[in-house]
């Protein structure tokens, strides 16, 4: 059963998150607090990562931060704010989806399983193409790996799955639209913004490792892998 952890100082929040995550089959964990939210990351390890942005001691942003010196799990946001700016900010302090209260619990649950289903070590073992290598990168799908110029790099799983589409076809031009449905599976509706945001996190990923940039932008339409290694 998969745990969900989940992070709200709002008791009347937790419960209705809670009743869905146990109605949809998972089991949650809860948290009060940033302090506790840590505590119950390093002892429970969840699956998932249900964060409240406003928390009593420190903000959600800084919980993440935490997080990922450590670990690549996945963390969807809450927020009462739905300013474009905090949304950005979420995505790229490596959250892999932004939720604005009130929120729809079906619709919650819905992104929760979005995220999982792309997180699963193992899910491509068995496809003869499961390892990707298009220049300087390489992408194990079974393994959930990505590595440039040799260096392992820790994406979340929304970067995975958006880097996975552009290598599978390195000379497509991808719109939003397209990289939306291959992150998040039909369906789900997400700002063009969302995808932007993690784009930046996979070119500065890759750019502490090399200087090459992996992704290119095609002004007016979308973003392309950059198999040829073109610094522009």
């Amino acid at each position: 059963m998969q745990q969900i952890l989940v992070v709200d100082d709002e008791p009347h929040i937790r419960d209705v998150i809670c009743f869905a995550i146990e109605r949809a089959g998972m089991r949650p964990v809860i948290a009060r607090s940033g302090s506790e939210a840590l505590t119950a990351f390093r002892r429970a390890r969840p699956d998932l990562v249900v964060l409240d942005v406003g928390l009593p001691d420190f903000d959600g942003l800084e919980v993440c931060r935490e997080i990922r010196k450590t670990s690549a799990l996945p963390i969807l946001f809450l927020s009462a704010r739905d300013e474009e700016i905090d949304r950005i900010l979420g995505l790229e302090m490596g959250g892999d989806d932004y939720v604005t209260k009130p929120f729809s619990p079906r619709e919650l649950i819905a992104r929760i399983r979005a995220i999982l289903k792309r997180s699963v070590p193992g899910a491509a073992v068995a496809d003869p193409n499961a390892i990707l290598a298009v220049g300087t990168v390489t992408l194990d799908r079974a393994g959930r790996a990505v590595a440039v110029d040799g260096h392992s790099l820790q994406m979340t799983a929304l970067e995975f799955s958006i880097l996975e589409a552009l290598m599978a076809r390195p000379n497509m031009v991808f719109t939003r639209e397209q990289l939306m449905q291959a992150a998040y599976g039909p369906g789900m509706h997400v700002a063009d913004r969302t995808i932007d945001s993690h784009i930046r996190n996979i070119r500065a990923k890759a750019t502490r490792v090399s200087s090459v940039p992996v992704v290119t932008t095609v002004h007016g339409v979308g973003f392309r892998f950059n198999a040829g290694g073109d610094n522009s």
